[in-house]
């Protein structure tokens, strides 16, 4: 994962040791560790907010679903278009004779 993401941003062995070093610099070996903790648990919050959104969104694209079939089968059943097929097969036999 984190080879991917020095892949997308082209950074090289070279550059990242100067990236780390200079984090060094800046915040001390003391700090470091806080700072990764503090990034890995903002990660993870992220990664759990995504995840609940698309999970509200796959079920209330169900729900939609389901209202969408239950209607389409209340209309198939107050017209009755089983019933009118019937008859315009029977009706066109009998035009054909």
């Amino acid at each position: 994962m984190i080879s991917s993401v020095f892949l997308f941003f082209d950074v090289g062995a070279g550059e990242m040791m100067l990236i780390l070093i200079v984090v060094l610099i800046f915040f001390g070996s003391k700090k470091i560790p806080e700072l990764a903790r503090g990034l890995g648990k903002g990660m993870r919050e992220f990664k759990e907010a995504s995840n609940s959104i698309r999970n509200e969104i796959t079920k209330e694209t169900q729900n939609i679903t389901q209202e969408v079939k239950k209607i389409s089968q209340e209309i198939k059943e107050h017209t009755n278009i089983g019933d009118i097929k019937n008859e315009t097969q029977s009706v066109t036999a009998e035009l054909q004779e």
